[in-house]
């Protein structure tokens, strides 16, 4: 890896960018100093407002000019619209009045803004719920927060949110997508967004199979000359200059293209794994998608939501469909009490090592990274090519990014008992990564005067 020592830096570089960390951590606590004081002065100035409106026989409207008011005031302090002052203001009185344990962790620097969002938007579902679930959801939530970033945790915490709710996430679900819908947005130079509002799971696997069939057309390319692009029935007419020119397209730009060509054609224009006139296989690609169903969820007993790992929670209904439709799943023993995976009984399937650790990793393994074990590359920890075993102990998932980066710099990994990674960064912090417990439970159930478990 000599060619690429360059990019490691210098020792100098180094403690210049340990230098640039201390600043960096420094700025980010006087910054969140400054927004936790903004948000208790705009909740206050919320609370002014309600408490000039308070006695007048018109309480909603005398509240609400008064609120414009106070907005108005503040707009001009703050170079913004009054409408959107107000807006903050109603978020900065829901995190005071509802969220104060969240905000007094933010405010220690236990958890970030980011955090914040992730707990109050998940707790948007707990309005009829009574305050003392509420509270119980919240400590569990900052808990969990505590321990990892803002776009890892927001599954879970949204899951756990609906073991508090009073309506259950599938009923919800069921509403939302009676609502389901494509939209097309104009936009500029003769662009416009087609929007389509699906359910999470479809547009998942949508992306997936888009995602597959555009890197297959772009891997198929020649070096130095990749060939045209889609043909008459496609979007790729416009993008290229003609036949003779070599296909450019960026991986975005291909997959428009293929969604193009599927919607208007039924089948790619381009598939480069045709011969003659015969059909290529791309069409024939199928959507992954890697979902965590918790047993009781899976046999009916109830109606608890299952994870879309990378994505988001997915109703009972969704969840049952695809798992009787698979052809292949696993069983997932997970720790009663720390919830991380203790083994995976194997179904239909010859790879033992690779279901265990999708089932254990769930997602990339660097530091903040959620994409998903299935569009993840398996590294040896210590590389094979120092004699590094292909074990358990010594495999875990990496995303192509994070791979390449613990190869090509001087980020360091170790892995410890339990698939715990233990990252080292230039400047020596150390990150620990904890091998991740399903966001969805698999805890033991016991049943009274009705015979042996369902399973």
């Amino acid at each position: 890896m000599d060619e690429y020592s360059g990019s490691m830096g210098s020792d100098a570089d180094v403690a210049a960018l340990a230098s640039i960390v201390g600043e960096v951590e420094g700025a980010a606590a006087v910054v969140r100093a400054g927004q936790v004081a903004e948000v208790r002065a705009l909740a206050a100035a919320g609370q002014l407002a309600a408490r000039q409106a308070a006695g007048s026989p018109a309480v909603v409207r005398a509240h609400d000019m008064a609120l414009r008011s106070v907005a108005a005031e503040l707009g001009g302090v703050l170079r913004v619209t009054d409408r959107t002052v107000q807006s903050r203001i109603d978020e900065a009185r829901d995190l005071v009045e509802h969220y104060a344990a969240t905000l007094a962790a933010w405010e220690s620097g236990r958890i970030t803004r980011g955090h914040v969002r992730v707990i109050t938007d998940a707790g948007s579902v707990l309005v009829d719920a009574s305050p003392e679930r509420r509270a119980e959801f919240e400590a569990a939530a900052i808990a969990r927060c505590e321990r990892d970033t803002p776009n890892r945790v927001r599954s879970e915490v949204e899951i756990l949110a609906e073991r508090f709710a009073e309506r259950s996430f599938t009923d919800r679900h069921r509403d939302a997508a009676a609502e389901r819908r494509v939209r097309v947005v104009p936009g500029a130079a003769g662009m416009s967004d087609l929007i389509a509002t699906l359910p999470t799971v479809i547009a998942d696997g949508i992306l997936d199979r888009l995602t597959q069939q555009a890197q297959i057309i772009v891997d198929a390319r020649e070096p130095g000359n990749a060939g045209s692009a889609f043909g008459a029935n496609g979007a790729g007419d416009a993008a290229s200059a003609g036949d003779s020119e070599p296909d450019r397209r960026g991986i975005d730009q291909v997959r428009a293209d293929v969604f193009s060509d599927l919607l208007l054609s039924g089948a790619p224009a381009l598939d480069p794994t045709a011969s003659g006139d015969g059909e290529g296989s791309l069409g024939a690609i199928r959507a992954q998608v890697q979902v965590i169903v918790p047993a009781l969820t899976l046999l009916g007993v109830d109606d608890g939501p299952a994870d879309l790992v990378g994505r988001s929670p997915i109703d009972a209904d969704t969840a049952r469909c695809l798992a009787g439709n698979t052809h292949s799943w696993a069983r997932v023993l997970t720790d009663p009490v720390e919830g991380t995976v203790l083994a995976v009984d194997r179904y239909r399937t010859p790879w033992p090592q690779r279901r265990f650790l999708r089932a254990r990793d769930q997602h990339c393994r660097f530091p903040g990274c959620r994409r998903a074990a299935i569009r993840c590359e398996i590294d040896h920890t210590i590389d094979a090519a120092k004699g590094g075993p292909t074990a358990l102990w010594n495999l875990a998932h990496l995303c192509q990014r994070h791979h390449s980066m613990k190869q090509f710099t001087r980020w360091k990994v170790r892995q410890l008992p339990g698939g715990v990674l233990e990252w080292t960064s230039p400047t020596g912090r150390i990150y620990r990564e904890d091998a991740p417990a399903p966001p969805v439970a698999f805890a033991p159930v016991i049943m009274l005067d009705s015979g042996p478990p369902p399973f």
